[in-house]
């Protein structure tokens, strides 16, 4: 009798304690379902009754940004934030597993996506005879698509090497590629539109994915310490990340939409619509990322901040989601 209870006792204790995982894991499909949702079918609400014309496969294409933005951010906050724990007195020396190969790997199919989509015209292909590869050496957006898709597979090679911080130089890559194709040469200063854009992804994507591996370290970390001391330090350049963030968010707005035509363009184009959408999941995500800071300061218990912190992440989960369809969308009209 004495052997037999311990068993179901145990037995009970692992059924409860794979529920809330069940419950994890379920909430975490339902959101990787949402975030899908948000591109495929975002276009159609956007473009209603603006008489804008979007090109074919937007969905498609709005996705692959997303998850091209996405690779990016998981990386980046990776390093980021491992250079930070290095800096905190006490630190564990075991951290969580990194997710940058899956992340470069994700990032590399959907540039090749994206690719394939530029070495067609622009238009969705039918099938692979279709996709003229050696057309894309010809124009300036097929070279930087090229660029895209080998400076993926150049941070997945690196990631799963002996000295991971290599990735940085091939994501850097993707992060001036991108800024470059944002601004095409014919568009008025183009120059400082890729300065401001160049910028603009480098601090969300240090800001996204540094705020997800915080979280990661501070679970690895248990109730160390040294888990309150990394989300303090955290805390502190995300504030900056973000002042960059709006600053150059919203010269870069007032570039594409003069002031005297925003406010009405906020609401008649497609741009304008997933713009103040954009602008205001942000505006939540910095009151959690304030509510977190608070806690941080004044609760007993610091690590009590990871709670809103958690919330925060998933923000600005979705924020990535819709500055990958804003891009896909056709850019307004500038007015005179």
């Amino acid at each position: 009798m004495t052997l037999i209870r311990p068993t179901v006792e145990a037995a009970d204790t692992s059924g409860s304690g794979r529920c809330p995982g069940t419950r994890r894991a379920v909430a975490v499909l339902a959101l990787v379902v949402l975030a899908a949702l948000i591109p495929l079918l975002g276009p159609s609400a956007a473009l209603h009754d603006t008489g804008e014309a979007a090109a074919p496969g937007v969905g498609g294409i709005a996705l692959l940004r997303a998850v091209l933005f996405g690779a990016l951010c998981v990386p980046l906050g990776e390093l980021f934030v491992n250079r930070l724990a290095r800096t905190v007195p006490g630190a564990p020396p075991i951290g969580p597993r990194s997710w940058a190969p899956y992340a470069s790997g994700a990032g590399f199919v959907a540039a090749l996506g994206l690719a394939s989509v530029v070495a067609t015209g622009n238009l969705v292909p039918r099938s692979l005879a279709q996709i003229d590869v050696g057309g894309l050496y010809q124009s300036r957006d097929g070279k930087l698509a090229l660029l895209e898709v080998n400076a993926f597979a150049v941070a997945a090679l690196c990631a799963r090497s002996r000295r991971p911080g290599l990735q940085v130089w091939p994501l850097a890559a993707v992060v001036v590629a991108e800024a470059l194709r944002v601004h095409p040469g014919s568009e008025h200063g183009p120059l400082v539109g890729s300065e401001l854009t160049l910028v603009h992804l480098t601090c969300a994507a240090l800001w996204v994915g540094g705020l997800l591996h915080a979280l990661r370290t501070l679970r690895q970390w248990g109730g160390a310490e040294a888990g309150a001391a990394l989300l303090g330090l955290y805390a502190r350049v995300a504030a900056v990340l973000l002042a960059a963030i709006t600053a150059t968010g919203v010269w870069s707005s007032l570039r594409r939409m003069p002031a005297g035509t925003i406010l009405d363009q906020l609401t008649t184009t497609a741009y304008g619509r997933t713009l103040l959408a954009k602008v205001i999941l942000v505006a939540a995500v910095a009151v959690l990322a304030l509510w977190a800071r608070y806690r941080l300061r004044r609760a007993s218990d610091p690590l009590t901040a990871h709670s809103p912190a958690r919330a925060e992440v998933v923000a600005l989960g979705v924020v990535v989601v819709v500055s990958g369809l804003l891009t896909a969308l056709p850019v307004p009209i500038r007015w005179h």
